[in-house]
């Protein structure tokens, strides 16, 4: 009899055992999907202007603010703005950078935080580019968008009548797509640069969670639609990171998608879920507890723990996978040196249709600052992608 209490004792526990690690893994797999798709609103300070003078800035040394290139710096709470280029000199902890122009606030020490996107601003104020402050009405609310005419006519290689949707990434703002505007401008592209669903100054969906381009296509839809309806007959797409997956799934889904000349990518997600294992090896989860959370996001109920609208499925946003069904121009811009989304989904699509993407591989730039590091090279390739492609009766 004490045998068989032992035994079932035992059995308890061990049951009890089992049900509290399937709740411990369980909860880390729903905060980890929950983060993925949870816009980030407030950002911390992240690198310290140590000394400043009149034509440099010494700032703590950083994964970022060490790295070679064209990078702005928020100070003052984000009321102040630094543009600082070439590294000069590093020593321990510190790096030295030549300071390019001070746009607001005053240059001093203080905490600051690393700006990818060199300028800040809109059109006008960063790029002396005019521009009109549009609202585009979607399924979601109306989107705040950038509208920057092309005062320079075509000059025939690219036809008159192709405008730019311009499309930043996860937790971006508008002004990441301020780098890509002057190249387009030169090309005689008028511009459309919108907020899309749960950006700070966008309309929020219902659950007020990312759909990591499985929803936001519909927002970028709704400003090809405006586009066209203001005259374009074509248009070409232009995403960062996340800003690629939503183009990719825009040609894959819309009735418009046959209005879509080129895709030009820039560090793009081609690939969630490589992406996300990535993410949960940084994160020190066992990437199977990631994999775990991700069902999570396409199942009935599982993504009702996770706070989404409605079930979301990676599958139909790997393509790699997919790459038989393209049918436009890709242009891929990916560098190996990328710490947030991996090239490697990048390289082995370009391998996949070599018919139709071009890839332009880098090895010194993080995440989406491409650019920055080469701001001439990434400026020539878009150009002559463009040229090429939009010209081609095909």
């Amino acid at each position: 009899m004490n045998g068989r209490r032992r035994a079932a004792a035992g059995a308890l526990v061990s049951a009890a055992a089992l049900s509290l690690a399937l709740a411990a893994l369980t909860g880390v797999a729903v905060s980890f999907a929950r983060a993925v798709v949870t816009p980030r609103r407030h950002r911390p300070d992240d690198v310290e202007v140590l000394q400043v003078g009149p034509r440099r800035v010494v700032l703590q040394a950083t994964p970022d603010s060490v790295v070679p290139g064209r990078y702005g710096v928020w100070t003052d709470g984000g009321r102040g703005h630094l543009r600082v280029g070439d590294v000069l000199g590093t020593t321990p902890g510190r790096v030295t950078r030549a300071l390019l122009g001070v746009d607001a606030g005053t240059a001093r020490p203080g905490a600051g935080r690393w700006n990818q996107y060199y300028w800040a601003g809109d059109p006008t104020t960063a790029l002396g580019l005019a521009h009109v402050d549009l609202l585009v009405p979607s399924e979601v609310g109306d989107l705040p968008c950038w509208f920057v005419p092309a005062d320079v006519p075509s000059d025939g290689a690219v036809p008159a009548g192709t405008w730019a949707v311009l499309v930043h990434g996860r937790g971006a703002t508008r002004e990441e797509a301020l780098r890509a505007l002057p190249v387009l401008h030169r090309l005689g592209l008028p511009a459309l640069v919108p907020s899309y669903r749960n950006d700070a100054d966008g309309p929020s969906s219902p659950a007020r969670r990312y759909g990591l381009g499985d929803t936001e296509w519909h927002d970028v839809e709704a400003v090809v639609q405006h586009a066209l309806d203001a005259g374009a007959r074509r248009v070409v797409v232009v995403g960062w990171s996340m800003g690629g997956a939503i183009a990719l799934q825009l040609v894959a889904r819309s009735p418009l998608a046959e209005r879509v000349a080129a895709l030009v990518l820039d560090g793009p997600v081609v690939d969630w879920h490589d992406v996300l294992d990535h993410q949960a090896r940084k994160a020190g989860i066992p990437v199977r507890w990631g994999r775990w959370g991700l069902r999570l996001l396409a199942h009935p109920v599982g993504r009702r723990l996770v706070g989404l609208d409605g079930p979301l499925d990676l599958r139909r946003m790997d393509w790699v996978a997919r790459a038989e069904e393209l049918v436009l121009p890709v242009l891929l811009l990916h560098s190996d040196g990328d710490d947030y989304v991996p090239s490697g989904p990048s390289a082995r699509l370009a391998q996949a249709r070599p018919d139709l993407v071009e890839f332009v591989r880098s090895s010194v730039a993080r995440h989406t600052k491409e650019w920055n590091v080469d701001p001439d090279g990434w400026e020539a390739a878009v150009e002559g992608f463009l040229r090429r492609r939009l010209s081609d009766p095909s």
